[in-house]
Formats: structure tokens, C-alpha cells, sequence
């Protein structure tokens, strides 16, 4: 053998030697994120989940849209019972109640905390931590897509009854539908009584008057609580609605009637609605041309002390029964969504709002709110921080309450349709809506919320 063959089998033993001592590249650790948004939502979410799979190698997760929420919790409720649940699960603000009771997450303080992570809890607006913490304040779950109800106004309109600034009393806004009719605007106002409306009809309105729902403070102090706006300024609330309908000051506006509340204000066929600020996207994006806008924090009775209002949205669980790997895979994937640079991305995308402060000031300090289209979605942060949550404003924790919104919508239409008075239909709601609580708290026997 030459002395080049020897060397040339010398030098391919050696590489073959120090290829077998080299391990093989490990394979990122898989788990499962279902969420309930779709459409548009669904796309930033799937660009959200690319981003974090790119930002590190360790864990791969794989994103699944459910649908809509309902799909989402009924889906992950039969999947857990078959041993095939997702770690992470995005579920929505009023599940909350379920998923506590039903035992089936592994707390997120508690993830986070053993896999090195230290979140500081008290960085979160405390009106979206306190939704979603139990009583002694402990995060079982991740705030993730978050918003709250604002006026929308139209300033064109407003500017040809001598006004510059929206209305910040109801008595206000009686007075300027009036004038908004006599301008010859035939819709003043917008609002649709579906019950997804209870959101920003009954529960905002609530809030920030600081009236209960239900007893024992909203729920958050048992499942024996009850519903009793029947009895609360809500009533004087809808009273004023009907007058302002029958009168022609108000209109209802659904897909149903061939167009949405959203639609009507963007396309200046009514003055003033009432919905999400993740609504303020598709209001800048479908305007009328040329058409002047902004947005107000909901207005409150004369003499009212305003409190803060209800965060909408969801959070972020992990499911028990997972393996240590796809934990450490879920922490990894909830500091990265906890991250500030995070939250300007899913703001600037989605509509939401930051949940936390550091992520506020960032977007600040970026000059996110400084000019259209984002300009005026910090309203929002300040209608969240009007006030230290109180015992009832921290929010709703009532067992099955997808139903009671349903039935709120119910009752509404019956109101609106000269079927019952105001009263006898919210009476109606409650007397209904309690038989919903009642069937729930047997369900979970002996139970108590955390």
C-alpha cells in the first residue's frame, strides 16, 4: 500500500471515528397550542407561533386553530377525557370558572417558577390580572388577547351640532341623539341586543358604575351567587335605551338586518357605537373616505364615580398530564408571549391591547399610539386602570355564562319588541338565569373556587 493510500485510509477512519463520537442533532421537542381565534386572528396567531419556533431550537409548537372559543373548550374537554389534550389551550374570559374547577391545568405561576422563569406577576394591568387570579391572587393562567368596550363617535357628525368632544354622561348622550336627529342624521346611535351584547350592554356598563351581576361578589366568592341586576342602575340603563329606540335616536344594527354595528359607523350610516377597541382596526381599514372618528371611554351616569371597566379576550392554560420536555416547551413559549417586543407585534397586528405595563410603556416609547391607525387604542389601557378593581369590578366569575349571555339576548329582543316591559324582562333574565347557576353549582358538588 502507497504511503498516499495509507494516508488517505488513515484520514477516512479518522473521519468516520469522529463522525460516530458527534451526536446527531436532537429534535425540538413537539407540543400542541390550540386556540379559538380564525380568520385574520388566526394568521397573526400562526406568525406568532413561527416567530417563537425561529427564535430558539429546543421546542417546536404547533399551532391549531378550534374554530371559535366554544369549539375551543368543548374540544379540549373531550380531548382531555381521551388522553389527547393540547399543553397550551387558549380559553376564553367567561370559561374561566370551568376551567378552575375542573383541576385538569397546571398552574402557570407554578410552570413558570420551576423552569426558571421569574414573571413579575404585578407588571399585569391589575384589571387583566385580577380577572384571572384566584381569590388570594395566585395566576393559574397567562393573560393573552385582551381588549374593552370604547365609544365610537363620529367627529364630522358631532362637529355639526357644536360639539368637539364625545359625551361623557349618559344624560349627554340623551341630549346629542336628539341633536344628531334634528341635524338630519336618521341613525344616531348604534347598538345591537344579540347576546354577545350583554358584553358591552350590560356587563361594561355594570362595571364601570360599579354594580354587581350576581351576589357574593360577582361569583368570585361562590358558586351559591345569584344574578341581581334586576335591581341595579341597569334597569334605569335599558329603560333609557327603549325610549331612545322608540324615538328613532336608536337602531338596531346586526348581520341579520344586513349590517353589522361596525359597519353601519364605518360607513357613516350611524354616529355612535359601542364595541371592542379590537374593533379599531376594521373601523380604520373600511372608513368611509375621509371620514373623522375617535374613540371615548364609555359614558357613565351624572354623578357617577367611574370605575374601571372589563377586560374581554382570554387567557393561556396548561394542561395537566404532559411530559416535563413539553412543559419546559409551554414556559419557553409563555416568556416569549410575555415579552414586550411580543406585545407590540400582537398589537400592532390584531387590535389588542398590551397586558402588561412594561409592554404598554414600550409601545409608548416605540411611538405606537402617536398616529393613525393606532392612535386612540391607549383609550383603552385607560378605561382598564379608571380605578383600582373593586370587589365587583375585578369581574364576572359565573358557572356557565356563555348561557346567561344568551339569555340576555333573549330577554333584550322581548324588551325592544314591546313583548314585556323592561323590568319583567330583566326580571325574566334573572329568574332563568339562575335556574343556568343552579344546574352548575351541582355539577360541582362540594366544590369551591380557588
Amino acid at each position: 500500500m502507497t504511503i498516499i493510500k495509507r494516508g488517505l485510509t488513515a484520514l477516512a477512519a479518522g473521519a468516520l471515528s469522529t463522525a460516530l463520537a458527534v451526536p446527531a442533532f436532537a429534535e425540538p421537542v413537539k407540543f400542541d397550542f390550540w386556540f379559538g381565534l380564525s380568520g385574520d386572528l388566526a394568521r397573526v396567531v400562526d406568525t406568532m407561533c413561527k416567530n417563537f419556533n425561529a427564535s430558539q431550537s429546543d421546542y417546536e409548537v404547533v399551532c391549531t386553530s378550534q374554530g371559535n372559543y366554544d369549539a375551543t373548550l368543548q374540544n379540549t374537554i373531550a380531548a382531555f377525557r381521551a388522553g389527547k389534550q393540547p399543553t397550551v389551550v387558549q380559553v376564553y374570559d367567561v370559561g374561566t370558572a370551568t376551567m378552575m374547577l375542573s383541576g385538569a391545568y397546571k398552574p402557570a405561576d407554578k410552570l413558570m417558577e420551576e423552569n426558571g422563569y421569574k414573571i413579575d406577576y404585578s407588571d399585569y394591568f391589575p384589571g387583566i390580572a385580577r380577572y384571572y387570579a384566584t381569590s388570594k391572587g395566585e395566576m393559574l393562567s397567562f393573560p393573552f388577547n385582551s381588549s374593552t368596550a370604547l365609544m365610537y363617535w363620529n367627529k364630522d357628525a358631532f362637529g355639526k351640532i357644536g360639539k368637539t368632544e364625545a359625551p361623557k354622561t349618559w344624560e349627554d348622550v340623551g341630549a346629542d341623539l336628539k341633536a344628531l336627529k334634528e341635524a338630519g342624521y336618521d341613525c344616531p346611535m348604534a347598538i345591537n341586543i344579540s347576546g354577545n351584547e350583554s358584553w358591552q350592554l350590560m356587563e361594561q356598563f355594570s362595571a364601570i358604575h360599579n354594580q354587581p351581576i350576581a351576589t357574593k361578589n360577582n361569583g368570585y366568592d361562590g358558586l351559591d351567587a345569584r344574578l341581581e341586576m334586576n335591581k341595579t342602575k341597569f334597569v334605569q340603563y335599558v329603560t333609557d335605551l327603549k325610549k331612545w329606540y322608540d324615538a328613532g335616536l336608536v337602531k338596531i344594527k346586526s348581520k341579520d338586518l344586513g349590517q353589522d354595528m361596525v359597519q353601519a359607523f364605518a360607513t357613516g350610516t350611524c354616529q355612535i357605537i359601542m364595541t371592542s377597541v379590537g374593533d379599531h382596526g376594521t373601523v380604520g381599514k373600511t372608513q368611509k373616505e375621509g371620514m373623522n372618528w375617535d374613540v371615548a371611554e364609555l359614558p357613565v351616569y351624572a354623578g357617577t364615580e367611574r370605575k374601571n371597566s372589563l377586560v374581554g379576550g382570554a387567557s393561556l392554560w396548561v394542561l395537566s398530564g404532559k411530559s416535563d420536555a413539553e412543559y419546559k416547551g409551554a414556559a419557553a413559549f409563555l416568556n416569549f408571549i410575555h415579552d414586550p417586543k411580543t406585545a407590540l407585534f400582537w398589537s400592532t397586528n390584531t387590535g389588542y391591547i398590551p397586558v402588561t405595563k412594561s409592554g404598554f410603556e414600550y409601545m409608548k416609547s416605540s411611538g405606537f399610539y402617536d398616529k393613525a391607525p393606532y392612535k386612540g387604542r391607549e383609550v383603552a389601557i385607560a378605561s382598564l386602570t379608571a380605578s383600582e378593581p373593586t370587589e365587583i369590578t375585578r369581574g364576572i366569575r359565573l358557572g356557565n355564562f356563555t348561557q346567561i349571555r344568551a339569555e340576555f339576548g333573549t330577554q333584550m329582543q322581548a324588551i325592544f319588541a314591546n313583548k314585556v316591559s323592561v323590568q319583567d324582562g330583566i326580571d325574566a333574565l334573572v329568574k332563568n338565569g339562575d335556574a343556568i347557576l343552579d344546574r352548575f353549582q351541582q355539577t360541582y358538588p362540594n366544590k369551591t373556587l380557588p
